[in-house]
């Protein structure tokens, strides 16, 4: 069997938007035609995908009548019953109609803000009946360009208040739901709320209800703030709040990019596998890819499926790599083992190192032996080990 081929074991998932991305840009009209949601997800079964993740309007129109929409919710749900595909996440568009040119859970008119609660509400009670576990929450349009037009303290008392609700609600409703926030810094606003992972997991402590909500960062979106996505990762588990992952390639701080997993940042790329490997991270493997303007539906389906295979090319090598006796000298000499031992022995207090003093000219004197220990992973990302 070829080790990069994908499993139902290792829950990879994508958007149902990814691949029916029409390659629509400021600059650019559709190079693509429309995907209905039922074709995207027999596809995706086809080439290895194990679920979906789905937008209210990836399903249907967000003008749709109740029959046209009840016909398109039937077409996506026969699609995953004849496919096997499970529905692992789910959200809600807020961003696209005009209604939510400047925000939805902290738009300044009321109006605009009951309406996205009612919303997501809805698209709640779908994504109850098709099973899925996790409903990420992205306010991209929750910001501003301009210092005076948003009062950040009430949008964030806004904020607060639309969690507090949507946890009260599905815990009324009996759904098992928990809700993953997406930070991201800029785009489509010039600065979006809650930027960061740092941002929205110190967000989650003000809620009612923090044991429900998580985060689900992404890689273009923490290294458009010139951030490191493994060490995000890694605080989220350190939390016990990582409840989802948004895995694609981005080239540093520049636009969102969305490239497929293992294109862009290589590098970072196998370090946020080592960080998944590592942190016993078990929930959906989701891939939030765009297929570039310069595919055709062919190239979609080549570009979705190097994801998974990009995924499993860097697992092995992480795996290869952390179990490696050379590696296992390494992290010796580099004494990362040692930063696992308690500063204080059991029992001990303040009291006891108050006045500790090592043998400082040596301490200062000593190498760290980093450069063996990088030198060797990036060996194996190279494909020489």
């Amino acid at each position: 069997m070829n080790s990069y081929e994908p499993a139902p074991a290792d829950h990879f998932s994508f958007g149902i938007w990814t691949v029916g991305w029409q390659g629509v840009d400021v600059f650019g009209t559709a190079v693509r035609p429309p995907m209905p949601a039922e074709r995207a997800v027999r596809k995706l079964a086809e080439i290895g995908a194990y679920g979906v993740n789905f937008h209210d309007n990836d399903v249907f129109g967000f003008d749709d009548t109740s029959l046209e929409r009840e016909e398109r919710i039937a077409a996506f749900r026969k699609a995953l019953d004849e496919t096997g595909l499970v529905v692992t996440t789910a959200t809600t568009n807020l961003f696209g109609h005009p209604i939510f040119k400047e925000g939805g859970f902290t738009a300044n008119d009321r109006d605009v803000r009951r309406f996205a609660l009612a919303k997501v509400m809805r698209n709640l009670d779908l994504a109850a009946e098709l099973g899925a576990k996790v409903y990420v929450c992205w306010g991209g349009r929750d910001g501003a360009e301009s210092g005076a037009s948003k009062d950040v303290r009430a949008a964030l008392d806004r904020l607060k208040e639309s969690f507090n609700i949507l946890c009260a609600y599905v815990l009324d409703q009996g759904y098992r739901i928990r809700f993953a926030i997406e930070p991201k810094p800029n785009e489509p606003r010039g600065d979006i709320l809650l930027p960061t992972a740092g941002h929205a997991l110190a967000f989650i402590n003000e809620l009612e209800h923090p044991e429900l909500v998580g985060i689900n960062p992404e890689v273009g979106h923490e290294e458009m703030s010139g951030l490191n996505y493994a060490h995000a990762i890694t605080q989220a588990l350190w939390h016990g709040k990582l409840f989802h992952i948004d895995l694609n390639g981005q080239h540093g701080p520049r636009y969102d990019q969305d490239l497929r997993f293992g294109a862009g940042n290589a590098r970072g790329a196998f370090w946020v596998v080592d960080a998944l490997e590592a942190g016993g991270y078990d929930g959906p493997v989701h891939f939030d890819f765009k297929p570039p303007r310069t595919e055709d539906d062919e190239g979609v389906w080549v570009s979705a499926a190097a994801c998974m295979r990009n995924y499993l090319i860097l697992r092995e090598k992480v795996r290869a790599f952390r179990s490696d006796p050379e590696v296992t000298e390494a992290l010796r000499a580099a004494r990362v083992p040692d930063l696992s031992l308690p500063t204080l022995a059991e029992g001990e207090t303040w009291r006891d190192i108050r006045g500790f003093t090592p043998d400082i000219p040596a301490l200062a004197d000593r190498g760290m032996a980093f450069e063996r220990l990088d030198q060797l992973a990036l060996e194996y990302l190279y494909g020489v080990r």
